[in-house]
């Protein structure tokens, strides 16, 4: 008979810079699965400080021109490249879905499925927005006037904290890419391991160091400090119906970030061109008709 094993328990840690740090305070909670009618140790997951919401806001700053500098369709290569990625893991999604979330087999491949369909329509948009949200404006003179829409720069999520954290955390992350916005993003408190094992897919893909950073731990703590982070240009609080958001606004509002409210229901963050152009801001340019 073969000797018995011991198992090799992974270790989740912060997505930043494109890199996987611990947390600078050293701190972990634990995270349960479900085992039956109970839940039972499923993982220690790194806590993230406000140091740590620093470091992830410079790694993203970092990352803008870049990400904004590449063409509409290079991102959307490397968006459909997360997709390919994720779905040759869809087995390991499923299975941890199942586990964390108390989910069937097939509750857990179905959010998966949403998940890679969900990347693949938004790397479809990346160089199509611009089309549907700028436009020519008449105006009185010999002149053409052009309005485009322009990344904002780095933009702050909430990710919705219920049921379908994978799910969720790819509704709330996606759209704030297309455009060429970097993103720091809080996932789901008590069931982050799917988003955390995205962060292995996302370093492997092609997206470049900084543009993602995932911060796991308490989002009641974390968000103040980005709310109010006068490098942050806009913030997504989407899954933050359950924190104070009001007061997160009103820091938001001191440093003038643009502030998408929280939204309730299994549709929260549905898919939508809305969700792509609320995190731009317009470029109006003026230039002469005919020959000078």
């Amino acid at each position: 008979m073969s000797p018995a094993r011991l198992t090799v328990p992974k270790t989740y840690k912060l997505y930043i810079g494109g890199k996987f740090p611990r947390s600078e305070s050293g701190r972990v909670y634990e995270v349960t699965s479900r085992k039956g009618s109970s839940r039972v140790f499923a993982a220690n997951v790194a806590k993230a400080s406000r140091k740590d919401a620093r470091d992830a806001v410079l790694a993203a700053r970092g990352a803008v021109s870049g990400w904004s500098g590449a063409t509409g369709y290079n991102r959307g290569q490397v968006l459909y490249r997360i997709a390919e990625l994720l779905d040759g893991r869809r087995a390991q999604f499923a299975a941890e879905i199942a586990r964390s979330e108390g989910v069937s087999t097939a509750a857990a491949e179905a959010q998966v499925d949403e998940a890679i369909d969900l990347w693949v329509w938004y790397a479809g948009w990346a160089d199509k927005y611009v089309q549907v949200a700028g436009n020519g404006n008449p105006v009185s003179g010999p002149f053409f006037n052009l309005s485009t829409p322009e990344p904002t720069g780095v933009v702050a999520v909430v990710a919705p904290q219920g049921p379908g954290s994978l799910l969720g955390f790819v509704r709330a992350a996606a759209p704030v890419l297309v455009s060429g916005n970097t993103v720091v993003v809080i996932p789901n408190e008590q069931a982050p391991l799917s988003a955390l094992s995205l962060a292995e897919v996302l370093a492997t893909s092609d997206v470049p160091g900084g543009v993602v950073n995932i911060l796991s731990g308490s989002a009641a703590e974390i968000a103040p400090w980005l709310a109010s982070h006068a490098d942050v240009n806009a913030i997504d609080l989407l899954g933050a119906g359950e924190l104070e958001w009001v007061d997160l606004q009103i820091a938001a509002a001191e440093t003038l970030k643009r502030v998408l409210p929280p939204e309730t229901g299994p549709d929260a963050g549905a898919p939508s061109v809305e969700r792509i152009t609320f995190f731009t801001e317009t470029k109006t340019v003026w230039h002469t008709k005919g020959l000078l």
